[in-house]
């Protein structure tokens, strides 16, 4: 298994870098089936086992045979450890759950027990679902918390970090994986915007020895603009031969800018989430999109002055939504809520991410 040569080879097929993996949270993307997202050119989803282990649970997923089986998707999954989203929940209602070094206790609203997600459990729990890159659980933090929050962040991430590597290499030696079945395991580096803590916590983490990292904590900040300086400095501490994944970044823009630092694996609900509320992408990627200007737009369906537009979404779109239907129609589906408005008009954005990424391959390899 090469980790990385430009390419993940990965048990279940291989992921080109850079490349954008749509999220399937519960082992779908939302309005479409495996089927669909082939055709987008989709080479890898990312499913989240925070939301996995309650829906349709563990047991479930292992009785279906696993996320691939379960859902018709033979390509690579790389499953999150449910790190942020447990955070958001325990940080924002801390009634629900607590964070300690034992691991994450919660429990969701409407839930009839409490769960308890530890650094093993979480590998445990991808292993057992059949993913291809196995995500280590992180204590997440906002970049704006307090220093002795960060440090405390750190601390803990790199500790779960280590206990998760030991589960990882139980887990595997007992199983005796071949090399070409063995799923990778990433890393998460934590420290907000201090630098000092980000060189702690990558410097540990790579000592500790991993296939490949995550950026963690919100890449964002307070007015949604890319933390392009921090970003940038975590990817120079992780050296060349690793592969970084851009944790929740799914901008079209933020997706080039992050390439072109050499993130290679990006993630986010963002173009599917536009999709369904009525914002549409169109690209020029006739320029490099890491250095052009104004290459990326984006149609609001809504807008009444499209209702006899006969145009597709996008002209150098050949995506199903674009070769075979006018805007005007996407107009009059989304009026109208039908169900086929929100499989055309996601189908269009994943595609255009899909196309995005390879122009971003094609501009580092010429």
């Amino acid at each position: 298994m090469t980790v990385y040569d430009n390419t993940l080879h990965l048990a279940h097929g291989k992921v080109r870098l850079p490349a954008f993996l749509p999220d399937a949270t519960l082992g779908v993307v939302r309005s479409l089936d495996a089927a669909d997202l082939e055709a987008c050119g989709v080479e890898g989803v990312v499913m989240n086992t925070f939301h996995l282990m309650q829906r349709p649970g563990s047991s479930t997923v292992e009785a279906l045979g696993g996320l691939h089986r379960m859902s018709g998707w033979n390509r690579p999954i790389v499953t999150d450890s449910g790190g942020f989203q447990a955070y958001s929940l325990v940080r924002q209602n801390p009634r629900l759950g607590r964070l300690s070094d034992r691991g994450i206790a919660f429990r969701p609203e409407g839930a009839g027990r409490k769960f308890l997600l530890t650094p093993e459990k979480t590998v445990q729990l991808q292993l057992a679902y059949g993913t291809d890159v196995v995500i280590c659980l992180d204590d997440c933090t906002h970049p704006d918390a307090p220093r002795e929050v960060q440090e405390e962040s750190v601390r803990r991430t790199i500790a779960w970090a280590r206990r998760g590597k030991a589960e990882f290499d139980r887990i595997v030696a007992a199983k005796a994986l071949p090399p070409e079945r063995r799923p990778l395991l990433f890393a998460v580096i934590q420290g907000g915007s201090s630098r000092d803590l980000r060189r702690r916590c990558a410097e540990e983490l790579l000592a500790i020895g991993f296939d490949g990292f995550g950026y963690g904590g919100w890449p964002l900040d307070e007015q949604g603009e890319l933390l392009t300086d921090i970003i940038a400095y975590t990817r120079e501490l992780v050296p060349a031969a690793y592969p970084m994944h851009g944790l929740g970044i799914g901008h079209p823009r933020y997706v080039a800018r992050c390439a072109a630092l050499g993130y290679g694996l990006f993630d986010s609900a963002l173009p599917t989430r536009d999709a369904r509320t009525g914002r549409l992408y169109v690209l020029d990627l006739e320029g490099d999109p890491a250095t052009a200007e104004g290459w990326h737009s984006v149609v609001y369906v809504n807008d009444q002055k499209h209702v006899k537009a006969a145009r597709p979404i996008d002209e150098a779109c050949d995506c199903l939504a674009c070769r075979r239907y006018s805007l005007g129609f996407l107009h009059h589906l989304f009026k109208i809520g039908d169900a086929s408005y929100l499989r055309l008009a996601t189908i269009h954005n994943l595609r255009a991410m899909v196309r995005l990424t390879s122009r971003l391959r094609a501009g580092r390899d010429g």
